[in-house]
């Protein structure tokens, strides 16, 4: 049987990223209780000063029901400048800077006209007083942008009125210059004079109107800018912050956590799952092998799990004709209990089963000795990419056929396929006999026969080891 043809790599494999996260769920878990615990500390060791709230009613003089709040986003600005913070200082007598001042209280808008104010000091009854004194000097400076600007248009018509005086003084002074018997031109010169006369005095009469009104300003404006809620304290409970700051500790912490996973499994390129590994080293994964807990029904699990795999080692070794090694990467002391299993079952005199490692640093020409085959045990996770194909690469020159992989501590949501349809096909065959090719040149379909678990069943994502030869039949023998 042959395999599709090789699909081109994804640049980010989601189900990879996610069996990295998954498996470095420590790592995040650690980054979220960290979070959890600094908010509950933070909220212990620096607790939420005491903080005065004030509501305030502002009335604009170009209040429109499509505003959107751009009248109530301005007047947070310019409560949120140095000219106010200062102004309030002033009232109050206090010598601190208004930019620190600034840093301790801050506007809201609830509506398109109401303000809310929190402020925060030191002891509640200060903050009530900032709290007063900031709404005071804000209503004040609101009512005094209008006065100033209802003035500045009352002496502009004072303005536009005088220069109409004047020039009604020098039309009057025409009119005075002419005689009384003209002709027919002057009295055409004298109807045009007085008709601008008419005008002007007109005009000033109105202008004179327009500058009493500018002078007394808005004074719905001015009586409708209030305090409509006074400066209180908000309550504070020391629980409730904990609690607020832990939750919001433990979700950035979570997702930290969860980024630095992400990232340092993209960029450490160690496989987890069974495709991948076989996919990097060349060879089937044969079994794998979860890693014992630290719990007595998980160990005894664990050792029922490792005494199966190591039948099915045995059975391999059993039908090989030389060694056969056992190689490790990142899982000795999983390596060295199952090879001992493994050499229990074996029959005195039987093939030897060697153990060696493969980790950084190893010795490769020592490994031929332990044997032409070789199974290895490799922890998922443990090595990088780069590595296992080393790993493959050297024991290909040093003449090692690797026979399968035993996977130490899978991840449990792995469903991939470990078996290599368009790999090596020496997984599990006889030292002694080679691969049988047919005579049009694909490769032999091998077919294996499921290991019975006590005959209650099979474990999934492990294959067994060919089973012992049966005798053939004496052809002497009678049959009865």
């Amino acid at each position: 049987m042959t395999g599709p043809a090789s699909q081109p790599q994804p640049l980010l494999d989601l189900s990879r990223l996610l069996a990295t996260v998954r498996r470095r769920r420590r790592l995040w878990l650690s980054f979220g209780l960290a979070g959890l615990v600094m908010g509950a500390l933070l909220a212990v060791l620096v607790p939420t000063p005491p903080t005065a709230v004030a509501r305030l009613l502002i009335v604009h003089e170009n209040d429109q029901p499509t505003d959107g709040g751009s009248l109530m986003r301005t007047d947070i600005a310019l409560l949120e400048t140095t000219k106010i913070a200062a102004a309030t200082l002033r009232s109050l007598r206090l010598n601190e800077s208004p930019e620190e001042f600034l840093k301790t209280y801050e506007g809201t808008g609830v509506t398109s006209n109401v303000l809310e104010l929190k402020v925060e000091a030191a002891t509640d009854a200060d903050a009530i007083a900032r709290a007063q004194a900031l709404a005071d000097t804000f209503i004040a400076d609101h009512k005094s942008r209008i006065q100033t600007a209802a003035g500045a248009q009352a002496r502009a018509f004072d303005e536009q009125r005088d220069r109409a005086e004047q020039e009604l003084a020098r039309i009057d002074a025409a009119i005075a210059g002419k005689p009384a018997d003209t002709g027919g031109q002057t009295a055409a010169e004298l109807e045009t004079l007085y008709g601008r006369r008419a005008e002007l005095a007109s005009q000033i009469s109105e202008l004179a109107r327009q500058a009493e009104e500018a002078a007394v300003g808005a004074p719905e404006v001015v009586a409708g800018t209030q305090i409509v809620d006074a400066p209180r304290i908000v309550p504070n409970s020391l629980l409730l912050g904990a609690a607020t700051n832990s939750a919001v500790g433990l979700v950035l912490g979570l997702a930290v956590g969860l980024s630095v996973a992400a990232v340092s499994g993209v960029v450490r390129d160690r496989p987890v799952l069974r495709r991948d590994i076989s996919t990097a080293i060349g060879a089937p994964v044969i079994a794998q092998l979860r890693a014992s807990g630290s719990r007595l029904w998980r160990r005894k699990r664990a050792e029922r799990e490792r005494d199966r795999i190591a039948a099915v080692l045995a059975r391999l070794v059993g039908t090989e004709r030389s060694a056969v090694a056992l190689l490790e990467l990142g899982c000795a002391k999983t390596a060295e209990a199952l090879a001992r299993s493994a050499s229990a079952k074996l029959a005195e005199g039987g093939p030897v089963l060697g153990v060696g490692s493969v980790s950084p640093a190893t010795e490769w020409t020592d490994l031929p000795r332990l044997g032409e085959r070789a199974v290895l045990v490799v922890r998922a996770g443990h090595a990088p990419a780069a590595w296992l194909h080393t790993v493959a690469r050297q024991l290909a020159d040093l003449g090692i056929t690797v026979l399968g992989v035993v996977l130490v501590d899978p991840d449990p949501a792995d469903h991939t396929d470990g078996t290599l349809w368009d790999g090596l096909h020496s997984a599990l065959r006889a030292a002694g006999r080679g691969p049988s090719w047919p005579r049009n040149g694909e490769l032999p379909t091998l077919r294996l026969a499921p290991v019975s678990v006590n005959g209650k069943g099979f474990r999934r994502g492990e294959l067994p080891g060919r089973p012992p030869r049966e005798s053939n039949p004496d052809p002497h023998e009678t049959q009865g």
